[in-house]
């Protein structure tokens, strides 16, 4: 069974990482899908973001990284993912993504929708977290994988 986990990963952390090594263990292969969305700012490219995805899964049988841009439900089916793979850090985020998984069913109902609850060290996180704390110097190197670390303090060493 193969999953896709989409996001912006902008930038990955390390609760994105768990949920794909988590994800690894259950389902056969793991897509992660990084969103190209125009309409954003992001802070890394797109093809970093993916750089950086590859270079953190490197380990991890079964994972691969795509982008899209568009619906996820079309990058599902066009990657031949069985479903979608959500995380919830807290009951805030369970309401939003409930929203999606609803929408994503209406347009497709043959892909289904499964969450995965945060480690608790990792609920905390969420890559604007990381940013601003980036943003003033603050220590990031506990909350995203080594090259998101490298490639932030260059980005914001030079902004302060």
């Amino acid at each position: 069974m193969k999953a896709l986990y989409p996001g912006s990963f902008d930038p990955l952390t390390l609760g994105h990482l768990d949920l794909i090594q988590r994800g690894s263990r259950i389902f056969d292969q793991v897509v992660v899908a990084v969103l190209d969305n125009p309409a954003k700012s992001p802070t890394f490219s797109l093809q970093r973001r993916m750089e950086q995805i590859r270079a953190s899964i490197k380990q991890i049988d079964g994972a691969a990284v795509c982008s899209f841009n568009g619906l996820t439900v079309d990058c599902a089916k066009s990657n031949n993912a069985d479903l979608i793979l959500r995380g919830l850090r807290a009951m805030s985020d369970f309401e939003y993504e409930l929203q999606i998984a609803h929408t994503n069913r209406s347009l497709d109902k043959s892909i289904e929708t499964i969450f995965l609850a945060t480690d608790t060290h990792h609920s905390f996180l969420s890559s604007s977290v990381v940013k601003e704390v980036a943003t003033y110097g603050g220590e990031i190197r506990h909350m995203v994988p080594e090259i998101v670390a490298n490639d932030l303090e260059l980005i914001y060493k030079n902004t302060n």
